[in-house]
């Protein structure tokens, strides 16, 4: 199994690049012959049918749908498609005034307020770039099509990070604090590891070993020390031990009070 799990991803890694070379060449407007088109469509079904029986397999044996998926895709690529779909399925949450994680008897602190005003800026210059594309580019139909589609899920990627954080607040609950941000940041603090809690804003945050930084509008408003590091996640790599983390909330003052009190009955 795992030789054939070697050779689709070599496939994989081959048959990706050639799609997109050929997508290039069918906007550019260079005829491709008929046989190249209706041969590349084969080896994309192909492709596709063999994951999904590898994948049928794996899963018989014991795997669970994200051992079989990280066993069949890099790990890279997974965290990125994880990603984007969190994002969208957060607008979704965002419409519908639901949050993630957020049991009955945890205390929830908000932390996207200071960030409103610029994402809500980016995506108007985005759609403004969208609008303006698409009168350049109405010549053109099938790169104005292609324009287009990027162009609006880039607003609708921007929309989704502050969705996600409006929908992931920090979470207290009795025995963990939960700090998160946007889709990519979700920390898991037991309260006996907390040996410190102080209230600061601060403004300018360089990168240092051992410190986690989850700023909002450029700032962060609360700092707690702890007594043994915990695993901070990456975005693309291994996680790594951090012993100081800063972070903002939209009420700074009340997860102060309520996280000093749950530190000292814990």
């Amino acid at each position: 199994m795992t030789a054939v799990i070697r050779l689709l991803r070599g496939i994989g890694y081959a048959f990706l690049p050639a799609e997109v070379v050929l997508l290039v060449l069918l906007v550019s407007g260079v005829r491709v012959p008929p046989a190249a088109l209706a041969a590349a469509e084969v080896a994309g079904l192909l492709v596709a049918t063999a994951g999904l029986v590898t994948y049928v397999r794996l899963r018989r044996r014991g795997r669970s749908a994200r051992q079989a998926l990280g066993e069949l895709v890099p790990e890279p690529v997974l965290r990125l498609l994880g990603h984007e779909l969190r994002l969208m399925v957060s607008l979704v949450r965002w419409v519908g005034r639901r949050r993630v994680g957020v049991r009955p008897g945890d205390q929830a602190f908000p932390h996207a307020r200071d960030q409103a005003a610029l994402i809500y800026g980016f995506a108007f210059v985005c759609l403004v770039e969208t609008v303006g594309m698409s009168y350049l580019l109405a010549d053109w139909p099938v790169v104005h099509g292609i324009v287009l589609v990027l162009d609006v899920y880039t607003v609708l990627f921007v929309l989704g990070l502050h969705a996600a954080s409006v929908t992931r607040p920090h979470v207290l609950t009795p025995d963990a604090l939960r700090l998160r941000q946007a889709a990519h940041v979700d920390l898991h603090i037991p309260l006996d590891r907390i040996g410190a809690v102080r209230s600061e804003l601060v403004f300018s945050h360089e990168k240092t070993e051992g410190e986690l930084n989850l700023a909002v509008g450029s700032q962060t408003s609360l700092t707690i020390e702890l007594t043994e590091p915990v695993e901070a996640p990456r975005f693309l790599g291994a996680p790594r031990p951090v012993h100081t983390l800063r972070f903002h909330a939209d009420d700074a003052r009340a997860l102060h009070r309520a996280l000093a009190r749950a530190v000292a009955s814990a």
